[in-house]
C-alpha cells in the first residue's frame, strides 16, 4: 500500500516504512501524484507521455514511461495496460479529505491541513504538469481553506473563540486574501476581548490587500471594523502584565453545547425576520450571564443593535422598570428608533440620561404610550433596519407588569428580526416564565435550556485553561478537589482556580459544599467551604487599589449602584473611578448596564462585605453616600 500525504510538503511511505528512492524521483513521484488524483485514477499512455516526456522522441518518451511504471509497481500499485491505479493500492489524505468535507467533519478535515498543496513541489522541465499542479493548488486552497472557515465558525458558535482564531489565522496563511477567513480572525479576536488584536487583523489585511493587489477589504469587511473600532475599550490601570488579563479570554466551558443551540435561534430569527426566545434557567454561578455576554457580543458585532439589563430583587417593586430598562439599554440609540411613534419615545425617553435631541424634540409634549405598546413599537422601529437582541439577565427578578407583557410582545413582533435571551435562577420559579417556556418549540421559536454544575470533564479543561502548564495528573487531580470544593459552580470553580493560580495552597484549606438540597441563592458566606471563600479574599486582593475601594463600596451600597453613589462613596472620580470599573468587569466581579452596576453573583458580594470591610468601613461608605441627618 503506497499512502500520500499531498496537502502540505509531500510525504510518501510504502506499507508504513519509507517509500524506495528510485519511486521518490522527480517524474516518477510527480506521474503516480498525476494519476491519483486522475478521474477514476484513469489515464491513456499517449496523455501521460505528452503531459511528462512532451519533448522527447516518441520511443524515448514511451520508455521513460514505462520505466516509471515499473517503479510505480514494485511500490505495491497495480498498473494495467490502461495506466490504472487500484484503490486497493494507494491512499491518499486528498481523498479523505474530500470525504470529510462531505460529510461536514470540519475539525477532522482541518486537520489533515500541513500546508499548500504539494507544498514546494516542482517538475520544471514539465509545463503541462506545472500547469496542472497550478491549478490543483488553486483547487485545494479553496477546499482547505474552506474547512478551517467552517471550523472556525463551529468552534466560535460552541465559544471557542482561541480555536476559532487560530483555524482563521491558518486559512489566511493559505490564502492571505480572503476576506472571510480575515473576518473571522478578527469576530474571533474581539469576542475574546481583544478589540486592538482584531484591528490589528484588519489594519495588516488591508496593506496586505493595497500593496499586493491594489484593491480594498470589500464592504463586509470593513464594516466588521467598524462594528469593532466602537466595541468598548477597556481602561486597565497601566503596568498590569498581559498574563494578568486573561479573565476574559477563558473559552465558555462545559457549554458548548447549550450556547450553540441559543446562537442557532438568535441568529435564525436575525435571517428569517422573526421573533424568537431563548430562556436561559440554572442555579446562581452556574454560567447564565457569561453565555449571555458571549451571544450579546457575537450579536453586536454581527450588526445587531443588543439592549441589555440586568435585573435585581428590588426591580420586583418597580412597575415597568424592565421594559423602561431595556429602551435605555440601547434601543434609543438605535438608528431605527428616530421611526418610532412619538408616544413610544415619550414613554423611552422619560428617566433616560443624556437623550438624543432629535428623539426629545419628537416627542416634545406628547403623552406616553403605554408600557407594553411603547417598548413594542419601539422594537417594530428598530427592527425596521437592523436585527435585534434584547436581553434581560435576572429575569427572575422582573417587576410582575414587564414579565407578563413578555407574551404580548412576542405576538406583536413576530415579523421583526427580533430575539429575547432570558437568563433566570431557576429556583425560585417564576409563573410568567415558565409560562413562556413551556410555549418555546411549539408555537414559539426558540430555546430553552438549562445549565447544570459542570462535570469532571468540564472542570478538567477549565482547570487546564486557568493552569495550562500543569502535567496530565496534576490537572486531574485539581479537577477532582475543585469538584467536591465548588460543586461543580463554574463561577466558584473559577475562582478556585483563580486563587491556584495566584498560590492558594488547597491542601491548607478544607471544607465541603454545598449543604444537601441547598442552592447557591440559599447559601451564606459561613455555608461555603474555606477554599471558597480563601479564593474569594485572593481574588479581591489581586486587585488594584482603586477596584478594590469601588469593589467594597457596591457591596455595601444597593444591588445596583451607578457610578455617581459609586464616586461618593470612595472619593474617585473621572479616568480613576472609570478604570477601577472596568477592571472589575474585566475580572467578571461586576455586571454593568445602563442603569448602574450589579454583584455578578450575590454570594460573593456578601463575602467580600463580611469578610473584607470593618463595621467602621462599612458605616462610613454609608455614610458618605448618605450623610446623617
Amino acid at each position: 500500500m503506497i499512502t500520500l500525504r499531498t496537502l502540505g510538503p509531500i510525504e510518501v511511505s510504502v506499507d508504513g516504512e519509507p517509500a524506495p528512492r528510485e519511486l521518490l524521483w522527480r517524474k516518477n513521484l510527480a506521474l503516480l501524484l498525476y494519476l491519483a488524483r486522475s478521474p477514476e485514477r484513469r489515464r491513456s499512455r499517449e496523455h501521460l507521455v505528452g503531459v511528462f516526456w512532451g519533448d522527447k522522441p516518441d520511443s524515448s518518451a514511451r520508455h521513460s514511461l514505462n520505466e516509471a511504471l515499473r517503479v510505480i509497481r514494485k511500490s505495491g500499485a497495480s498498473v494495467g495496460d490502461q495506466v490504472v491505479l487500484s484503490a486497493e493500492t494507494l491512499e491518499t489524505d486528498a481523498d479523505l479529505m474530500e470525504a470529510r468535507l462531505a460529510a461536514e467533519d470540519w475539525e477532522g478535515a482541518t486537520g489533515l491541513v500541513q500546508g499548500t498543496f504539494l507544498e514546494g513541489f516542482t517538475v520544471s522541465d514539465s509545463s503541462a504538469f506545472e500547469n496542472w499542479l497550478a491549478s490543483e493548488r488553486l483547487y485545494w486552497t479553496d477546499r482547505t481553506g474552506e474547512s478551517m472557515r467552517r471550523y472556525a465558525e463551529s468552534r466560535l458558535a460552541r465559544g471557542d473563540a482561541v480555536a476559532a482564531q487560530e483555524a482563521a489565522g491558518r486559512a489566511l496563511g493559505l490564502d492571505p486574501f480572503s476576506d472571510a477567513a480575515v473576518r473571522l480572525a478578527m469576530l474571533a479576536a474581539a469576542i475574546r476581548g481583544e478589540r486592538a488584536g482584531g484591528l490589528a487583523i484588519y489594519d495588516s489585511y488591508a496593506a496586505r490587500l493595497a500593496e499586493d493587489l491594489g484593491l480594498e477589504p470589500d464592504p463586509e469587511t470593513e464594516a466588521l471594523a467598524d462594528r469593532i473600532r466602537n466595541e468598548r475599550e477597556w481602561r486597565l490601570p497601566e503596568g498590569v502584565a498581559d498574563s494578568e488579563r486573561w479573565a476574559r479570554r477563558i473559552p465558555l466551558v462545559g457549554r458548548e453545547r447549550e450556547l450553540e443551540a441559543a446562537v442557532d435561534a438568535v441568529f435564525g430569527a436575525f435571517r428569517d425576520g422573526a421573533a424568537a426566545v431563548v430562556i436561559v434557567g440554572g442555579d446562581s454561578g452556574c454560567g447564565k450571564t457569561r453565555l449571555g455576554e458571549e451571544i450579546a457580543a457575537r450579536a453586536r458585532l454581527e450588526g445587531a443593535v443588543v439592549s441589555h439589563i440586568r435585573a435585581v430583587p428590588s426591580d420586583r417593586e418597580m412597575p415597568w422598570s424592565g421594559l423602561s430598562g431595556l429602551a435605555h439599554g440601547g434601543l434609543l440609540e438605535a438608528t431605527g428608533a428616530i421611526k418610532a411613534p412619538p408616544e413610544a419615545l415619550a414613554f423611552a425617553l422619560a428617566g433616560a440620561g443624556d437623550p438624543d435631541e432629535r428623539l426629545v424634540n419628537l416627542s416634545s409634549g406628547v403623552p406616553p404610550a403605554p408600557a407594553a405598546l411603547a417598548l413594542t413599537q419601539l422594537v417594530r422601529a428598530v427592527g425596521s433596519m437592523e436585527p435585534i437582541l434584547l436581553w434581560i439577565d435576572g429575569a427572575d427578578h422582573l417587576d410582575p407588569e414587564s414579565a407578563e407583557s413578555l407574551q404580548g410582545m412576542l405576538r406583536d413582533t413576530t415579523d421583526v428580526p427580533c430575539a429575547f435571551l432570558l437568563t433566570a435562577t431557576s429556583v425560585p420559579p417564576r409563573p410568567e416564565l415558565d409560562e413562556l417556556q413551556a410555549r418555546v418549540g411549539r408555537d414559539l421559536p426558540g430555546a430553552a435550556l438549562t445549565l447544570g454544575p459542570l462535570d469532571a470533564n468540564g472542570l478538567r479543561e477549565l482547570a487546564g485553561h486557568v493552569l495550562p502548564d500543569l502535567d496530565d495528573e496534576a490537572t486531574d487531580r485539581l479537577g477532582r478537589r475543585i469538584e467536591v470544593d465548588s460543586a461543580g459552580s463554574p463561577l466558584l470553580a473559577l475562582e478556585l482556580l483563580s486563587a491556584v493560580r495566584l498560590g492558594l495552597e488547597l491542601e491548607e484549606v478544607g471544607g465541603v459544599w454545598p449543604q444537601p438540597f441547598q442552592t447557591m441563592e440559599q447559601t451564606y458566606p459561613g455555608d461555603l467551604p474555606d477554599s471558597v471563600v480563601a479564593a474569594i479574599r485572593i481574588g479581591f486582593r489581586r486587585l488594584g487599589r482603586s477596584a478594590q475601594k469601588v469593589l467594597a463600596a457596591a457591596s455595601v451600597l444597593d444591588e445596583r449602584c451607578d457610578s455617581p453613589a459609586l464616586s461618593a462613596a470612595t472619593g474617585l472620580e473621572g479616568d480613576e473611578l472609570d478604570e477601577a470599573l472596568d477592571e472589575l468587569e474585566w475580572n467578571r466581579w461586576l455586571v454593568a448596564e445602563s442603569r448602574g452596576y450589579a454583584f455578578v453573583a450575590r454570594i460573593v458580594r456578601e463575602v467580600i462585605a463580611r469578610d473584607m470591610l470593618t463595621p467602621g468601613q462599612r458605616r462610613r461608605i454609608l455614610e458618605a453616600v448618605s450623610p446623617p441627618g
